[in-house]
């Protein structure tokens, strides 16, 4: 219908040719191939057809209506040749209707009947069904069962050894669980969690061993000092063995044994022998060893540990690192470790307890520490016990505690050397304490000297009894022929009794010395060299510095001071004897080319003359002190025609003084000669001191005004002086030689008392001039003095008719002796 209405619509085509046609037909029959079986969009199509040709559109919808119309057509052909068969299918159809409903019937009834038939079977066959699955299950079952129980049998012993803490037969164990037993029930859940938990329960092992070694070293340090200790005891008994069978040792082939911990000893040769081969006594006596007192088994343990988890190293770096920080906490000392010798015994204890437990770690383990770690901490901390000791020793004043300590150092290193340790640094540092512990010796020593000082009498030593003198002579070497021959007692020995104490301590200290000398591996010739420099050591810096305070001590007189020099005398003699005495114990000939010789004579000469010299300032000070005693008038008209009293005393007081020295010693002609010499020159030099001191009284300038009687009262007290002089108070003086002491007095008293000025000043620097030691300057001084008094006092009233010229006369000497002092200072 609608292609009826589009063809009615157009216009008839025009007319063209047969060709024109055919392309136009072939054209559309293109376009309408494309509209009818190609599903893209037909805008492009269609768009052709209207850009192609004017009217292009008309005959396109000419042709369209064309071909739908030859399409209706067609369809309508179909349509009629098909309608019978399908009006015929239908009839069939309506006539099976009737029999498909029966037949519908019979099989539903049919369907029914069997149904209820196969229920019961179906019943049964549900049930053998499931009975079947529930045993090929059971069966499946028992076999990965069969599969498992190996696996948790093992993780199970693996709980059991973690439980009692068997961590390395744990490790095994897990190892043979990850290798062989886990991988063949892999699949299952529980066994990949074992599998994740086997990490875990290392990691736990390694936190448990690790922390059963920390526990270890934490008890080790504690346990450090009972280990050594024992150490320590034992290579004491060591040496007291070796000691006993020193002597064999020359008779026979033995070998001298090293000590050691492990119960046996090895000798020199390599070959062992037990430790009761001693001593009967001894031999039941169980020995320590640091297994007994230290249980290693952590070490152990976690070494085996570490090595199977395949950690090793790290255990090793962990375990020496630790160790280190020890051995610096085991090397610091106490504040007050110096104070007492427990304290070093404590420090040399956890020192050689270290040690010992590094020594046995080193022998029973292969690698954990080796000998150049060992090594490396006993350098280490040799330095810093060296350090240690060195500083601490310098605060002990006690020569009985320097003594232990230096014991203690020889065991400690005699327990050390055992080990394979070197100590030679040690007994190097032994000689420092050598010479603490001769400091601490001199200053014991010094108290000892200086309370025998203060404790002496400083006069002879009485004896009353043979017995008496036995004593005296058996503490001190003392012989004197006279004395000896002498039957009767009592006697009395020139030295006093500070004499034979100090030669008795003298002794008592070569003895110390002897004892620090013990245990050090030395040759008698330097053993007797350290006793000899340890002697000289007392007797020129401690006693020598004792016997200068003690003569400086004020309270100390001029008889104590000759007393002094008495004693060093005796001591001085001596000396031989104490040299006599080191020889006898050491055994070293004083003729050998390295024997040190004994200073005591220098150090008792240098005594004597310090005792000298202050004899001769003392005598000085107590001429002082009478001097400061006199009481010129120097005003006075005339003199009291005697000394003065002061001057009186004081001459007596010099001969008692003098009287002294002949006690000094002797008996023989040095000693007495040497006597003679102290005395002359004490007594020399108290009479200048006298002469100086009385020219000091004329001339002091404080003095301003002298009388003739005032001189002449000073002359009769020269006089008396000169007399003194005169009288020998010392014998060995020649001649006048003691006078020449108060010759200046003498020439300027005769001066003024003869009133000789025109014979002074004539034959003045003339070497046979009677007033040759009259200084002008003194002269004038004292001139001026009593020309002052004239004037006021007219001490020349005798002459009055003569004032005038002596007035003059002393004016043309003072000015003769002015220009004779300028002439001296020109």
């Amino acid at each position: 219908m609608a292609s009826e209405r589009v063809h009615a619509a157009l216009p008839d085509p025009p007319s063209q040719s047969e060709e024109e046609n055919k392309e136009e037909e072939k054209a559309f029959g293109n376009i309408f191939a494309e509209i009818e079986f190609v599903d893209l969009p037909l805008g492009t199509t269609l768009r052709s057809i209207y850009d192609d040709q004017p009217n292009a559109h008309k005959r396109f919808m000419e042709k369209l209506d064309a071909r739908i119309r030859n399409h209706d057509r067609e369809i309508e052909k179909m349509c009629n040749f098909h309608h019978q068969g399908f009006v015929d299918a239908i009839t069939e159809l309506l006539k099976v209707r009737a029999d498909a409903e029966k037949l519908m019937g019979q099989v539903t009834d049919t369907n029914r009947r069997l149904q209820e038939a196969g229920r019961e079977v179906t019943a049964q066959t549900e049930e053998v069904i499931r009975c079947r699955i529930q045993q090929m299950n059971m069966a499946t079952t028992v076999e990965k069962l069969q599969l498992c129980i190996p696996v948790l049998e093992m993780y199970s012993k693996l709980k059991e050894q973690l439980e009692s803490k068997r961590y390395y037969a744990a490790l095994k164990t897990m190892e043979q669980l990850e290798k062989f037993f886990i991988p063949r029930v892999s699949q299952y859940r529980f066994c990949q969690i074992m599998a994740e938990n086997l990490p875990r329960l290392r990691e736990e092992i390694k936190e448990i061993s690790m922390s059963d070694l920390k526990d270890f070293l934490e008890s080790i340090r504690k346990h450090s000092d009972k280990v050594g200790e024992t150490a320590m005891r034992q290579a004491q008994q060591h040496r007291t063995f070796n000691s006993a069978v020193a002597k064999q040792a020359s008779m026979g082939h033995y070998t001298k044994p090293l000590y050691s911990l492990n119960g046996r000893t090895q000798t020199h040769n390599g070959l062992m022998m037990d430790e009761d081969t001693g001593d009967e006594d001894e031999a039941d006596e169980e020995i320590l060893t640091a297994q007994d007192l230290v249980d290693f088994s952590p070490v152990y343990r976690c070494l085996h540990i570490y090595t199977v988890l395949g950690d090793r190293e790290t255990f090793e770096n962990y375990y020496r690192k630790q160790r280190k920080k020890q051995a610096r906490l085991v090397l610091q000392p106490q504040a007050n470790m110096h104070e007492t010798v427990e304290g070093y015994r404590r420090y040399f204890n956890q020192i050689v307890g270290f040690f010992v437990v590094e020594d046995h770690i080193l022998h029973a383990t292969q690698g954990l520490v080796t000998r150049a770690f060992t090594d490396e901490l006993w350098n280490m901390a040799l330095s810093k016990i060296i350090a240690v000791l060195r500083t601490h020793s310098s605060y002990c004043d006690d020569p009985d505690l320097v003594l232990e300590l230096k014991n203690l150092i020889v065991i400690f290193a005699d327990t050390l050397q055992g080990y394979g340790f070197p100590v030679n640094r040690l007994f190097d540092l032994l000689f420092e304490v050598r010479d603490q512990y001769n400091e601490t010796l001199l200053k014991k020593w010094a108290l000892v000297f200086r309370e025998i000082f203060e404790l002496d009498n400083y006069s002879p030593i009485p004896v009353d009894t043979e017995e008496e003198y036995k004593l005296v002579v058996s503490r001190f070497p003392f012989h004197d022929a006279e004395i000896e021959k002498q039957q009767d007692f009592p006697k009395k020995l020139p030295m006093s009794q500070s004499v034979p104490q100090i030669y008795t301590q003298v002794k008592e200290l070569i003895y110390a010395s002897l004892k620090f000398s013990e245990s050090l591996h030395r040759s008698s010739t330097e053993i007797d060299d350290m006793l000899r420099k340890s002697t000289n050591l007392l007797l020129t810096r401690t006693l020598s510095s004792c016997l200068q305070n003690l003569i400086k001590k004020p309270h100390i007189g001029l008889t104590e001071l000759v007393q002094i020099i008495i004693n060093t005398t005796h001591l001085e003699q001596a000396c031989k004897y104490l040299e006599e005495f080191i020889t006898n114990i050491t055994n070293v000939s004083p003729e050998t080319v390295h024997t040190t010789r004994l200073y005591g004579l220098s150090t008792f000469k240098d005594a004597r003359h310090a005792a000298e010299g202050e004899i001769y300032t003392k005598l000085n000070q107590k001429i002082d002190e009478f001097i400061q005693l006199a009481d010129y008038e120097w005003g006075m008209a005339e003199s009291d025609g005697r000394a003065s009293g002061y001057l009186m005393d004081l001459i007596n007081f010099l001969r008692s003084t003098f009287q002294v020295f002949t006690h000094l010693p002797n008996n023989n002609n040095d000693h007495a000669s040497m006597s003679g010499k102290v005395a002359q020159t004490a007594c020399m030099s108290a009479c200048k001191h006298l002469s100086t001191s009385l020219m000091q009284m004329l001339l002091d300038t404080e003095l301003k005004q002298i009388s003739m009687g005032a001189i002449q009262q000073f002359n009769l007290d020269v006089i008396q002086c000169e007399l003194f002089a005169s009288s020998e108070p010392v014998p060995g003086f020649q001649g006048d030689t003691l006078q020449l002491a108060f010759i200046d007095l003498r020439q300027l008293l005769d001066l003024f008392m003869v009133w000789d000025w025109s014979t002074y000043l004539a034959d003045y620097g003339q070497p046979t001039s009677k007033y040759l030691r009259v200084n002008p300057a003194t002269a004038l001084a004292l001139l001026e003095k009593m020309k002052d008094t004239s004037k006021k006092n007219n001490i020349f009233s005798q002459f009055r008719k003569n004032d005038r010229d002596k007035q003059k006369l002393i004016e043309t000497v003072v000015k003769q002796l002015r220009s004779l002092v300028n002439g001296m200072s020109s």
